[in-house]
């Protein structure tokens, strides 16, 4: 088990894309937590700004690096010859659109490397809290 407690953070510069305008580069960062094991956040925009959060399956990312996948509200593809560093990941919001983020391939994978030495592929369940997720999930909102 590694020694690492704390969360696997990667701060990137992406570029954001909208149909019909040009990608913006935007600040951005990647976190996992061993306390939500099986979800990676990707955080786009700044602190002052308030970034807009993204939070999806670890696996979900990591199969992106290799094929296409994704269905629904994240969708995750490969490097491609043309841009052999640019791993895209489109995100969609039921009426409100869909965005492009291009990230740098390389960085994810050294994140994905950095959090599975924090919680190997497999082991998720040792960490998560089957019991306080429920909770949550069923608590009421008066």
């Amino acid at each position: 088990m590694s020694q690492h407690l704390g969360p696997v953070l990667r701060a990137l510069t992406v570029v954001v894309s909208v149909p019909d305008q040009r990608g913006v580069p935007l600040p951005a960062r990647l976190r996992y937590d061993r306390e939500d094991p099986y979800a990676v956040r990707l955080s786009l925009g700044t602190h002052e700004s308030r970034p807009v959060d993204w939070v999806f399956a670890r696996d979900l990312l990591a199969e992106g690096m290799r094929r296409p996948a994704g269905v629904g509200d994240v969708l995750v593809f490969p490097r491609h010859r043309c841009l052999p560093d640019t791993l895209r990941v489109v995100l969609r919001r039921p009426g409100a659109g869909a965005a492009l983020v291009e990230l740098s391939a390389s960085e994810t994978g050294r994140f994905l490397r950095d959090t599975y030495a924090l919680v190997p592929p497999g082991a998720e369940g040792t960490y998560a809290d089957v019991e306080q997720g429920l909770a949550q999930l069923t608590a009421r909102r008066d």
